[in-house]
């Protein structure tokens, strides 16, 4: 059993050429749980999530009871411009190389990109998946508040993440994503992938304690049994 934290600094890099981090625990031989957060540029409450999140993490190691991985920042160029898409003009969850990934788009802010996984980042993901083989994939957001899931054995850990807030958990978005990590993950390798909508706009301040409960529930099980 592993009780530190590793922190690959550069483990992929971005459409801009930036760093893209990555920190890990290995604890027993589950497979991980992979958290995301900055897939989209223009949602801050997701990066706070997932470093308020770290902050935990890497108090609580030695307490933790489930192998993890976790993206602060997937989109660092679009983070860095408070814009959804990332360096290429791309919306990385419209680029991923799922089933039914389509070249059609409503709006720029939706590019899917030239061709299903074209964007580094993307790239850079879908290898860790492929050899990480996650048990689930959960990534952070802001919209309008609720917990959505791709694959029905996703709807557990939605309702986990649900339970310090009160969110609805939902099956779908409510309209078609082609291209996105939850059709990937689900359609590609029968991962369920878990979309966390924090309230867009929401005071930052609010967002750990909206999800503080249901993360530390996923991955310290025995300390706060359902």
């Amino acid at each position: 059993m592993k009780s530190f934290i590793l922190h690959q600094s550069s483990w992929g890099r971005s459409a801009l050429g930036q760093s893209l981090e990555k920190y890990s625990q290995t604890v027993g031989t589950e497979r991980p749980l992979l958290f995301i957060g900055g897939v989209h540029g223009d949602e801050p409450e997701g990066v706070e999530l997932a470093q308020k999140f770290l902050t935990w993490l890497q108090k609580s190691h030695k307490e933790i009871e489930h192998s993890w991985i976790l993206i602060p920042c997937l989109n660092v160029d679009g983070f860095s411009k408070n814009e959804r898409t990332n360096g290429h003009g791309v919306d990385l969850n419209r680029n991923f190389p799922s089933p039914d990934w389509s070249p059609e788009t409503k709006a720029p802010r939706y590019f899917p990109g030239p061709a299903p996984g074209s964007e580094p980042e993307v790239q850079s993901l879908c290898e860790l998946i492929t050899k990480e083989k996650p048990k689930a994939i959960i990534h952070f957001h802001s919209w309008e508040p609720c917990v959505v899931y791709t694959g029905a054995p996703g709807k557990g850990i939605a309702e986990i993440l649900s339970a310090g807030n009160d969110y609805p958990v939902r099956e779908d978005i409510g309209y078609p994503t082609p291209g996105s990590l939850g059709q990937y993950g689900w359609l590609k390798h029968q991962t369920p992938v878990i979309c966390v909508e924090e309230q867009e706009k929401i005071d930052l301040a609010l967002v750990w304690p909206h999800f503080e409960q249901g993360l530390r529930t996923l991955l310290c099980p025995s300390q706060f049994p359902r």
